[in-house]
């Protein structure tokens, strides 16, 4: 089921010029969310979602990209990769069966979608234990365009309350973490960081931590509440220019946030060079 969520009483205009305030948003994109959850392995149309969040369906479209950064269908689909994640980890089903569990009629479509989002294989992702053993950055444009040489500079810092932990940095294309970042990095904790020859383009800063002690957890298996997330986006890096600090401040994986879709590096080898240098 969808965990609660914190909501701020903004007021929000639509286009037919009435007011709703955000906390009635957010709770109708809550209910279809929860729907999602719990119906991962059936057909959810758009006018199905909409029904249950009793919006028209282009005023609902429009509402849950508001809240969630990205559209309902991708959404879906962000969530039955994540419980394949999931299942892959904590059970003994076969791809075959997990891949109907979550909604795939096609073993082969349900494989290459999870590669192409999480990384690595779901056979694969299952032997390493929801883990891959490097990231490596997505590969630079041809030499031949110009502006490949912005950094992208920028502060994390940890929401009062929340355990530290090693943090991973990376730059994607999309507000979803999946697929390979184009530029990434792994800071011991909160702080500083620096993303170098960031390609000319539109992108978002997406950052993930555990606190210390918990790097052996995958995301999206098991209990989240100690994830902590923060977003910076977009921010478009045009040819030569210097690109503005970014401040993320890391806050607990909520309701209505896409869940981190890419294999996480496992840090564990990170914190055992730590403690032994």
């Amino acid at each position: 089921m969808a965990r609660g969520l914190r909501f701020t009483a903004l007021s929000v205009s639509t286009r037919q010029g009435d007011t709703v305030t955000t906390t009635a948003i957010e709770a109708a994109v809550l209910r279809v969310i929860g729907d999602m959850h719990t119906n991962l392995g059936q057909e959810l149309t758009i006018d199905d979602m909409a029904r249950t969040a009793m919006f028209s369906k282009f005023h609902f479209t429009r509402v849950f990209r508001d809240v969630t950064g990205t559209s309902p269908g991708r959404f879906l689909s962000v969530l039955r990769l994540q419980e394949a994640k999931r299942l892959l980890i904590e059970t003994k089903f076969s791809v075959a069966d997990i891949s109907s569990q979550v909604g795939y009629s096609s073993v082969g479509t349900f494989s290459s979608r999870f590669k192409a989002c999480v990384g690595v294989s779901p056979s694969m992702f299952r032997d390493r234990g929801g883990f891959t053993p490097e990231i490596v950055s997505g590969p630079l444009p041809s030499p031949s365009v110009p502006g490949i040489r912005s950094t992208l500079r920028g502060r994390v810092q940890m929401t009062e309350g929340r355990s530290s932990g090693y943090c991973f940095v990376g730059l994607f294309p999309t507000p979803v973490p999946q697929g390979q970042p184009v530029r990434c990095t792994v800071l011991e904790g909160p702080g500083a960081f620096e993303l170098r020859d960031v390609p000319v383009g539109t992108w978002y800063v997406l950052v993930h931590s555990v606190p210390y002690g918990s790097e052996h957890l995958p995301s999206g298996t098991g209990d989240d509440d100690t994830v902590s997330v923060g977003r910076y986006g977009p921010v478009t890096a045009h040819a030569d220019t210097l690109l503005m600090p970014a401040e993320i401040t890391l806050r607990p994986l909520e309701a209505t946030e896409p869940p981190v879709l890419m294999a996480l590096l496992d840090l564990r080898t990170h914190a055992m060079e730590a403690v032994a240098s």
